[in-house]
C-alpha cells in the first residue's frame, strides 16, 4: 500500500514494492485552484469546450437534437473538455479522485492510461507536451480539483511518463524504462490492482505494429470494463506484456482488432497464457477498417463483458479514425458506458457506420414520443475533425422516429 500520510514537502511516498516497483509517489499540499478555461487566445488548445463562471461547461460548436460538439482544435482540447464534461468540478461528487497526465507524444501512454477512467479510481486524462503542462490541461485541472484517491496514498495526479503536473499536487510518477511501452502498461496493470484491491481478470490486447485508428476502440472499452490494454508485437509478445499477463494468472485475453493488428500466431502463443477471444466480426461485404472495427467493438459483448450494443437506448462517443488521441482523452465519458464510434474522414460517415446506426434506430409509439427510446452522440473535436455536415447526419441517423400503428391494430381500436 501507499503510505497515505501525506507531506508538506515533495517527497518519494513508499510503495509496497510486490506490486508497484518503479513507480514513484511525490507529496505536497494542495494550492488554490482557479476556475476558468478559455475557449479563445494564443495558448494551445483554444477552441475548448468553455467554461463559465463557476466551472460550469458549455460545448463550443453546435448543439443540435441529439448530437452536442465536445472539445476543439486539438486532443490536449478534447480531452480537458472531455474531463470538465466528465467532472465539472462544482461539488464533492464532481471532482475526482485523481487526475491521469500523459505526454501527448507518446500514444503508447495515452492508451495504457484509458483504463485508469475506469471505477474504481474513474480518472480523467490530461495531455501534457512534454514535461511542460499546456494552459488549457493546467486550467482544466485546476478547474476539477482533484480530492486525491485514497487506495493511492492520497494522490491526486498520475504522470505517465512525463513530470508536467505542478507542485501544488501529490503526484504519483509511472517512469518509462527499459522495453518502452510494454513496461509502462505493465505498470498500469499493477496500478489497478493497488486502486481496485485485486488484479483484473480481463486484458486487452492491441497490435503496436498496427495501425493506431485499429486500437482505438481499445481506450473507451478499457474505461468501460477496467480491463488493461497490454501491447503485442507482430512476430510476438513483449516480455513486460508476458509478465504481466502471467501475474494475472490466466486472464481472458480479448484481441482488439482484425488479423491486420494481430496476427494468428501471436494469438496462439497468448492462448498459452489464458483463453483468447477476438473481438473483431467483420461485416459481409465490408472490407477492414477503423470505423468497421469501432462497429464490432460496440456490438460484441462475451456474458457481462463488453457493451453489446444490438438495439436503440444508448449514447454514443464518433470521433476522427485520424486522430487518435482523442480515443483516450474521451476515456472518462466511455467509463460511463459510451461506446466509440469513427469516422474516417472529417465530412463523411463510412457506410458500415450508417447500416450500424441505422440497425439501432429508435423509435416511439405514434402519438406517444414519451414511451420511446432514444440515442444521442458527443461529437469530439473541432470541424476539421468532424464537419458540421457530418455532424447533422449522425444527428439525423440517432434521432427517433414515429412508430406508425399496423393496420391489424388499427382495425382492432375502431369503434
Amino acid at each position: 500500500m501507499f503510505d497515505p500520510r501525506p507531506s508538506t514537502r515533495r517527497r518519494a511516498v513508499p510503495l509496497r514494492a510486490a506490486l508497484l516497483a518503479g513507480i514513484i509517489a511525490t507529496a505536497a499540499p494542495l494550492a488554490g485552484c482557479g476556475k476558468s478555461l478559455p475557449s479563445e487566445g494564443p495558448s494551445r488548445g483554444a477552441g475548448v469546450a468553455t467554461v463559465g463562471r463557476g466551472g460550469a461547461v458549455s460545448p463550443s460548436g453546435l448543439v443540435m437534437e441529439n448530437t452536442t460538439r465536445l472539445g476543439g482544435a486539438d486532443p490536449v482540447a478534447d480531452a480537458a473538455a472531455a474531463a470538465l464534461a466528465a467532472y465539472p468540478g462544482l461539488t464533492q461528487a464532481t471532482r475526482p479522485e485523481a487526475v491521469v497526465l500523459v505526454d501527448e507524444h507518446d500514444w503508447s501512454a495515452a492508451l495504457a492510461a484509458a483504463a485508469l477512467a475506469s471505477p474504481p479510481l474513474g480518472a480523467p486524462l490530461l495531455y501534457t507536451d512534454g514535461d511542460t503542462l499546456p494552459a488549457t490541461s493546467a486550467q482544466a485541472l485546476a478547474t476539477m480539483r482533484p480530492r486525491g484517491s485514497r487506495a493511492l496514498g492520497g494522490a491526486q495526479v498520475i504522470e505517465l511518463g512525463t513530470t508536467a503536473a505542478p507542485a501544488a499536487y501529490r503526484a504519483l510518477h509511472l517512469r518509462i524504462e527499459a522495453g518502452g511501452e510494454a513496461t509502462l502498461a505493465a505498470q498500469v496493470v499493477r496500478l489497478l490492482a493497488v486502486a481496485r484491491g485485486a488484479a483484473s481478470r480481463r486484458a486487452l490486447v492491441i497490435g503496436a505494429d498496427g495501425p493506431a485508428a485499429l486500437a482505438m476502440p481499445a481506450a473507451a472499452l478499457a474505461a468501460e470494463t477496467g480491463a488493461p490494454v497490454l501491447p503485442v508485437g507482430a512476430r510476438g509478445i513483449p516480455l513486460a506484456t508476458r509478465r504481466a499477463l502471467l501475474g494475472l494468472r490466466r486472464p481472458a485475453i480479448y484481441a482488439i482488432g482484425p488479423p491486420a493488428a494481430i496476427g494468428h500466431a501471436v494469438l496462439s502463443e497468448l492462448a498459452r497464457l489464458g483463453p483468447v477471444r477476438r473481438v473483431f466480426d467483420p461485416t459481409p461485404g465490408v472490407g477492414v477498417s477503423a470505423a468497421a472495427n469501432a462497429v464490432a467493438v460496440a456490438r460484441y459483448h462475451d456474458g457481462q463483458f463488453g457493451w453489446g450494443v444490438e438495439e436503440p437506448g444508448h449514447s454514443f462517443l464518433f470521433a476522427n479514425a485520424g486522430r487518435p488521441l482523442d480515443a483516450p482523452a474521451t476515456a472518462a465519458l466511455a467509463a460511463s458506458g459510451d461506446p466509440l464510434l469513427l469516422l474516417e474522414g472529417a465530412n463523411v460517415v463510412p457506410e458500415v457506420l450508417r447500416t450500424y446506426l441505422s440497425d439501432i434506430q429508435p423509435s416511439y409509439p405514434e402519438y406517444e414520443p414519451t414511451r420511446g427510446f432514444y440515442n444521442r452522440g458527443l461529437v469530439v473535436g473541432d470541424e476539421r475533425a468532424i464537419t458540421a455536415t457530418a455532424q447533422a447526419e449522425l444527428d439525423t441517423m440517432l434521432a427517433s422516429a414515429p412508430q406508425s400503428q399496423s393496420p391489424s391494430t388499427q382495425e382492432s381500436e375502431a369503434p
